[in-house]
């Protein structure tokens, strides 16, 4: 299957972001993709939390969510939203960090609320506390569609291998992991999680990242990694993007998952054991 990963340069404008990401959508349609991934909070990256509730829309009134909609339906290709950031409709006024899977319907076949939250000191300049302003999701998502079978995590969710295990257990083919990730930790890690969440599941992981300096008129500006990601469940590379802002294509081979769990039977191998 044709795939593309968008790897996206947001500002904290959703309704200045939202031509260009359904331009790139559609030239990744006119590349001949029938798969196409997007970002963790492909619609806004923000420093403020007062500016995104602001900005940001509750999911039946968000403009990306529906014209990423009307594009699956129109192109007749799967979607996968790696993330809108959205204000909740409970009475914790958290944010949501919510993952979404499009089919060529238009209709959500399954979405995904970010589990992990990255509250973090990575050094005396860069702390992160996404917990104050995000709600956690408490439930693994699997989704079935033609695309294959999707397990759905976002982000920090890959430093936990619990998570990515429960979803290949239940059968999981592809992984994803959508994310705005720190330059910091992207350089020391991004690639080894990545790698290695593929090979313990013998899965596709499949990873679109927000990239560079995401630019505000009013607030402190974000850096984010890049790198979008393609790792085979063999845990080979088939795709980094870099650093630029653009449409990464390959050919997605599920054939390759059975050939994996094949070669290195480890899941089957597995053995229960008393803990220390």
């Amino acid at each position: 299957m044709r795939t593309a990963l968008l790897q996206l340069n947001v500002s904290d404008d959703p309704e200045a972001n939202l031509p260009r990401t359904v331009q790139m959508v559609q030239q990744a349609v006119d590349m001949g993709a029938e798969f196409i991934l997007t970002p963790e909070v492909t619609n806004c990256v923000s420093t403020s939390r007062t500016h995104q509730h602001d900005v940001l829309h509750h999911q039946d009134d968000d403009p990306t969510l529906a014209a990423l909609r009307d594009l699956a339906k129109q192109n007749d290709v799967h979607i996968l939203i790696g993330s809108l950031g959205l204000k909740s409709d409970t009475e914790d006024k958290r944010l949501l960090n919510r993952s979404f899977l499009i089919c060529p319907r238009g209709d959500i076949v399954a979405q995904y609320d970010k589990i992990h939250m990255f509250d973090v000191a990575i050094n005396n300049t860069e702390t992160f506390q996404e917990s104050a302003g995000y709600q956690p999701g408490n439930r693994a998502v699997l989704a079935k569609a033609d695309c294959g079978a999707v397990g759905m995590a976002i982000c920090y969710d890959m430093r936990f291998p619990r998570l990515a295990d429960a979803l290949v257990t239940a059968g999981a083919q592809i992984l994803t992991f959508p994310a705005a990730f720190s330059p910091v930790t992207g350089a020391a890690h991004w690639h080894s999680l990545l790698r290695a969440r593929a090979i313990e599941g013998g899965a596709w992981v499949l990873a679109p990242a927000q990239t560079g300096t995401h630019s505000s008129a009013l607030h402190k500006t974000r850096d984010t990694y890049g790198h979008s990601l393609v790792v085979d469940p063999w845990g080979e590379v088939v795709l980094d993007a870099g650093t630029a802002p653009g449409i990464y294509v390959f050919d997605l081979d599920l054939e390759k998952v059975a050939e994996a769990r094949r070669r290195i039977p480890s899941r089957d191998n597995a053995r229960a054991f008393e803990g220390p």
